[in-house]
């Protein structure tokens, strides 16, 4: 600097401009390359101001207190990644955070999701949990939970505000005195992981040998897909503890990237090979996403041995049963068996993501009922009131759990006498399959999908038949349509039609759905949702049909090219072919 000159500040030397850290379906996401420790400091202090300026009925927290910590094994959770340009020890950024926000970080190591929410708010506490969930190695982030709950999507703006004002404090700071080096990252170097404190496992542990009791799953046998799952060892003492024989199988040193909703073949191959190398008799294999809020489940049929993925809203179904739900919340992203199994205890669906699925139970506990659940397309399963069962009391717990329906299936497995395979083939025959094409920005993904949404934002569904063409906004009762707003719908099924083409082979659009992208209905039941993802720049593709291979069909020809249903929407937006 030339004496007189401007004060150089630190956004003056940083090497690359910042790439904001935004929230996803839930937490914050990112690719590990844009996660310098200046991001995930001012959007955690940010998030720290939001809570502390909450009263306590609505999770507040206040300095001095303890707050809790944990993390998945990615190796950019605590670690310097040379891979990603030396970015990595977002643990240690947030301990950092959390300390100079005047609390005090504990870290209760590698953890569960539900176990971390667990902990905290049995003990009206504020935590994060540092983790990617289940998207691809590449990309990791965190999840900040209040002292009594999630945060709300209604929450979110006002502490984007807050994360406007750290950064431009952060980032207009003179450079010689910012704790921050031009690559973003603590100028202290590298630091060692905050020292770890073993309970929280434990407690996660006894809530369920304390709901199911020590042998209720005695006789079954179960392999466990150990990868790399933060709650590897605790599902396995979890099922040991309820008198199941595990075969724990395929643990892994590197980090596994599980998407529950994208299990294809070469996945169903890993678990056959698992399952060719243990012992006979094994009636399912299960395991969980890379944080443990989502659960994987594989049934066995008896007299042949084959291999059956069971999608998680199916195991969210089986778990609805065993625990008695009076009102189970399902996103609209689940199939239509979620009505024709549950029926009346179906609530209306709400938008993809736990914060609305939480908001849904919300509304439910409001209204009266007692006993009320919640699931997604990916199985984490909610419990949103205190559920009771042969005189045991299981506490609510709102947050995704991947433990909790897999024991659910394999208690009524055994209740009932049944293997698993059995079991879910009671279900009503309704399902999912879902595909994505990656590396999509979500803009383009949005704008794309746009043309097929109605001009009034109001509007959740369109029906066309029966006739007459109607619609209904939110939770409300279908209206039939004005002369002016039916032709404006008829010509949003025209392009519905159009894109869908190849796939339903010319059946007739009969309903549209609006509330979190676009579902669309076909005459039969066959249905397509299309939908820029929240955590990823993907744009994916959830089909429903009534047998698994049509499902899974649907799903394929959204990505297959030339003419897959998500080639065409983005082709003819972009006006060409090009790759997304």
């Amino acid at each position: 600097m030339e004496p007189g000159g401007p004060t150089p500040t630190l956004r003056s030397r940083l090497r690359l401009a910042p790439v904001e850290l935004r929230f996803g379906t839930s937490g914050r996401r990112g690719r590990v390359a844009d996660l310098s420790q200046l991001e995930i400091y001012l959007n955690t202090r940010a998030e720290l101001d939001f809570l502390m300026s909450l009263p306590r009925e609505r999770g507040g927290v206040r300095a001095g207190e303890e707050f809790f910590l944990a993390y998945d094994r990615r190796p950019s959770s605590t670690r310097r990644c040379p891979e990603f340009g030396g970015r990595g020890e977002i643990l240690q950024a947030v301990a950092r955070a959390v300390a100079d926000a005047g609390l005090e970080p504990v870290n209760l190591g590698i953890l569960p999701t539900p176990a971390l929410s667990l902990f905290c708010w049995r003990r009206a506490r504020g935590g994060i949990m540092v983790t990617g969930s289940h998207i691809p190695f590449d990309r990791n982030g965190y999840k900040t939970l209040t002292s009594a709950g999630e945060l709300a999507k209604e929450d979110e703006p006002a502490i984007e505000a807050l994360s406007r004002l750290w950064r431009e404090r952060l980032e207009g700071e003179p450079f010689e005195r910012s704790p921050f080096d031009e690559d973003g990252m603590f100028r202290r170097g590298r630091a060692p992981e905050p020292p770890v404190r073993p309970e929280g496992a434990e407690e996660y542990r006894a809530r369920y040998r304390d709901f199911f009791g020590p042998g209720s799953l005695a006789g079954c046998r179960v392999l466990l897909w150990e990868h790399s799952a933060a709650g590897r060892e605790l599902l396995r003492d979890i099922l040991a503890d309820l008198g199941a024989e595990v075969i724990p199988v395929g643990r892994s040193d590197g980090f596994v990237a599980v998407d529950t909703e994208a299990v294809d073949e070469a996945m169903l191959a890993q678990v056959r090979a698992l399952l060719s190398d243990s012992p006979e008799g094994l009636q399912a294999a299960v395991s969980s996403d890379g944080d443990g809020d989502r659960p994987l489940f594989f049934s066995i049929e008896p007299q042949t041995g084959r291999v059956r993925f069971e999608p998680g809203e199916r195991l969210g179904l089986i778990a609805a049963k065993v625990l008695a739900a009076d009102a189970a919340v399902a996103p609209v992203s689940c199939t239509d068996a979620i009505e024709l199994a549950l029926g009346a205890r179906a609530a209306p669906r709400t938008r993809i993501g736990s914060p609305h699925v939480i908001a849904g139970m919300r509304r439910r506990i409001q209204q009266g009922f007692r006993r009320v659940v919640g699931f997604e397309a990916n199985g984490g399963f909610l419990t949103g009131s205190d559920i009771e069962r042969s005189g045991r009391v299981l506490a609510a717990l709102p947050t995704r759990d991947a433990a909790l329906p897999i024991l659910c299936a394999l208690a009524a497995s055994r209740e009932r006498g049944l293997w698993p395979f059995s079991l879910f083939d009671e279900l009503p025959r309704w399902y999912g399959a879902s595909a994505r094409l990656a590396d999509v920005p979500r803009e383009r993904s949005l704008a794309a999908l746009r043309r097929l949404y109605p001009s009034r934002p109001e509007v959740i569904e369109i029906r066309f038949t029966p006739e007459p063409v109607a619609w209904r906004g939110e939770e409300e009762e279908f209206r039939p349509a004005l002369p002016g707003e039916e032709r404006e719908f008829l010509a949003l099924r025209a392009v519905a039609e159009r894109w869908l083409a190849p796939a339903a082979g010319g059946a007739e659009v009969a309903a549209m759905n609006f509330l979190d992208g676009v579902r669309i209905r076909l005459a039969g039941g066959d249905g397509v949702h299309l939908r820029a993802s929240g955590n990823a720049d993907e744009l994916r593709i959830y089909a429903q049909a009534q047998s698994r291979e049509r499902a899974a069909r649907l799903a394929e020809t959204g990505i297959c090219r030339p003419d897959g249903i998500l080639w065409r929407i983005l082709d003819e937006r972009s006006g060409g072919g090009d790759e997304p």
